[in-house]
């Protein structure tokens, strides 16, 4: 838990706790101030006193009181399972089992270290007579308490977010037990948590190898083959977990979302009508497959799922957010009611919170209440900003390293090297630029394959950096410098071969991932004749519509506006670096340009591209092809006009922003 300047002797408080001193304890915590959550994510009240001081009412019997502090804590931390814990053991003095049971199955679910939780669902499911969950609990309570101290130690600063400690616990336990399969689970999870993919794969497959009967090991490798895109041996493995159990319905939903990663969002489906014919009110896969019709273009079908999963669980925040992310779906007063007596609700965990508030910001953007609206995307991203680690002085340094590193010099010596193909077409910039419509008007060429925002740059770049640090050489990317002519073409050729599985037939492909604009300059050495389209867009608009997004992951910087200004900042100032040492080998494409003269740009983007003109890329909303995206709906309808100036109804709001980008926004308005 965050903690303020609040001045109190805590250690001495849990020792008057742990002696059942709770009036004296009292006596040092109140009086407790109010507080709240500030822009930065930060808390400015002490929730570990909050914590301690509704322990200790509830231990007095004051149980009002003790909610009330439980109801501060959760919308200030709802992500902390202890404070679930304590709401279970609080409705369990109240007598109130069915709001216990629910707190205790919260509390787990975010922090699965918690003995006394697993042991209360025990309990009260054996009262409750649901005797099929209460043994499903007693196999975790066991599990967990045969788990090494070490390791549940680990799970618990895991849950924490104290992930470097959580880390050094795990290695430590590992170099004595080095062939432990669940000790190498957690540290692959943390490791995919603090984004290195390549431990977290190598772990894993480890495990397996070790246990390939062990599901959950299983699991988790197929979660980080998916987050490495790695679809196919994602799938395989997913086949793999099934046939050992083909009636399990978690096994039948990952197959099921394997499925839609390669692309057969049919064979989803079924795997998912399996899934709801055993679990006819699964909220999860009801979601799950709204998603898979979504990207169909089914539309309606996607709403009625999404819908179908509110009725079976009204908490369930991720279908509210789906909706709203539809972008073109507008919630009913019924609806917007519902959300808020959701509001109101402690039943939430973190990121259901967060999904509920981005959708009240959408509903009543869409009711033209602009304060209203804001304030809960304001909400949205504080809260979400609790759960990420950026630093926007870090990347303004690490960018400004792509300065220095990659000059002109550098790729004056390299004019000769790297893979001569000329196969990818990269499209570079800041989310909600316009990339996906770019994309999506580029795939209806006969030539080019749409793929995806692909991770192989950025895990390349990675790797070398990992690299200079481990062998003490040059960090990157002034190691490109000493990379050979072999060394440059083979990177190039792994690129390549590693994407090929998201190809079809055509002799061009896109790669749209964003921020592959920090590493042009390594994309230009391993593949000189590749294409870089850089989707650009005015910049209050862009940085406002990356606000008001709730990403699956990454683009941490769009949390807070002032980190996105930095960073649309530094944008910019590194595209002029590429246009000064590579002139002429990145296009850039205004979004607003494209919808003034759809034609004259299309035209302009294939003559870059050294594609012949294609009636079909004017058409490009009535492509067939699944689209991923947050921007899936949008580019399935013609282009229009309405959505270019919508940061300008909350002016009052982004006065900051605009301060902060005025000297671009000048500049992006005299072209």
């Amino acid at each position: 838990m965050n903690q303020s300047d609040v001045s109190i002797d805590l250690p001495l408080v849990q020792k008057l706790m742990a002696s059942q001193q709770f009036d004296q304890a009292l006596g040092y915590l109140l009086p407790l101030p109010d507080g709240g959550v500030d822009e930065d994510g930060g808390t400015s009240v002490n929730t570990d006193a909050l914590y301690m001081a509704a322990v200790c009412y509830r231990y007095t019997n004051d149980y009002a009181q003790a909610q009330e502090l439980l109801n501060r804590l959760v919308m200030l931390d709802p992500n902390n399972g202890r404070v679930h814990q304590e709401q279970g053991h609080l409705s369990v003095a109240c007598n109130l089992p069915e709001q216990a049971v629910s707190a205790f199955v919260r509390a787990c679910k975010i922090n699965p270290a918690l003995v006394a939780s697993w042991q209360a669902q025990v309990s009260i499911f054996k009262k409750m007579g649901n005797l099929q969950a209460a043994e499903q609990a007693q196999a975790q309570l066991a599990r967990l308490q045969s788990t090494p101290k070490y390791l549940v130690a680990v799970t618990d600063l895991t849950a924490q977010g104290k992930l470097i400690r959580a880390e050094q616990l795990c290695r430590q336990f590992l170099q004595k037990n080095p062939r432990h399969t669940e000790g190498m689970r957690l540290l692959a999870d943390i490791g995919q948590q603090l984004g290195a993919l390549d431990e977290a794969e190598l772990l894993l497959e480890t495990a397996c190898a070790f246990e390939p009967k062990n599901s959950q090991i299983r699991i988790d490798y197929i979660g980080v083959l998916r987050k490495r895109q790695r679809f196919t041996q994602a799938l395989s493995h997913a086949k793999t977990l099934l046939a050992q159990a083909p009636e399990n319905p978690q096994f039948q939903s990952i197959v099921a979302i394997e499925l839609m990663q390669t692309g057969d969002y049919d064979g989803a489906l079924r795997y998912f009508d399996q899934v709801l014919a055993r679990l006819p009110n699964d909220a999860v896969t009801l979601t799950s497959k709204g998603h898979a019709l979504k990207t169909q273009g089914h539309y309606q079908l996607a709403v009625d799922a999404y819908r179908a999963a509110l009725s079976a669980r009204p908490q369930h925040g991720e279908a509210y957010y789906s909706l709203a992310n539809l972008k073109t779906y507008q919630f009913s007063e019924s609806e917007i009611e519902k959300m808020h007596q959701q509001e109101r609700s402690i039943d939430h965990t973190l990121m259901e919170r967060v999904y509920l508030y981005f959708a009240l910001g959408k509903a009543y953007e869409d009711a033209g209440e602009f304060d209203k609206s804001f304030e809960y995307y304001q909400q949205g991203n504080t809260l979400k900003s609790r759960s990420r680690s950026y630093d926007a002085d870090k990347m303004a340094a690490e960018l400004q390293m792509q300065h220095t590193g990659c000059n002109a010099e550098l790729f004056s010596n390299f004019k000769t090297r790297g893979n001569p193909a000329a196969d990818p077409i990269f499209i570079v910039g800041l989310p909600r630029a316009g990339s996906t419509m770019l994309e999506q008007i580029l795939s209806s060429h006969s030539q080019v394959d749409g793929t995806l925002e692909l991770p192989n740059i950025l895990s390349m770049a990675q790797k070398l950096r990992r690299q200079g640090e481990a062998e003490d050489q040059k960090s990157y990317p002034y190691i490109l410098e000493d990379l050979t002519a072999e060394e440059l073409n083979a990177l190039g050729e792994k690129f390549l071969s590693e994407t090929k599985v998201h190809r079809k037939n055509a002799p061009f492909f896109i790669d749209k991932m964003p921020n592959n604009f920090r590493h042009i300059g390594l994309i230009k050495l391993i593949l000189p004749n590749a294409k870089i389209i850089d989707a650009r867009r005015h910049p209050m608009a862009c940085c406002f519509s990356a606000f008001k997004q709730l990403f699956a992951e990454g683009q941490e910087f769009s949390y807070n506006l002032h980190d996105i200004g930095q960073y649309y900042t530094d944008y910019v100032s590194l595209m002029d670096h590429w246009d000064e040492v590579l002139p002429g080998q990145v296009l850039r494409v205004h979004y607003e340009q494209v919808v003034d003269d759809l034609e004259g740009q299309v035209r302009r983007i294939l003559e870059f591209c050294n594609l012949p003109f294609e009636d079909a890329c004017l058409s490009f909303h009535e492509t067939k092809r699944s689209v991923r995206t947050a921007s899936s709906e949008q580019v399935r309808q013609p282009i229009y006009r309405s959505g270019l100036d919508q940061w300008q109804n909350y002016t009052s709001q982004l006065d900051g922003l605009k301060d902060q980008l005025s000297t671009i926004v000048d500049r992006y308005r005299a072209g």
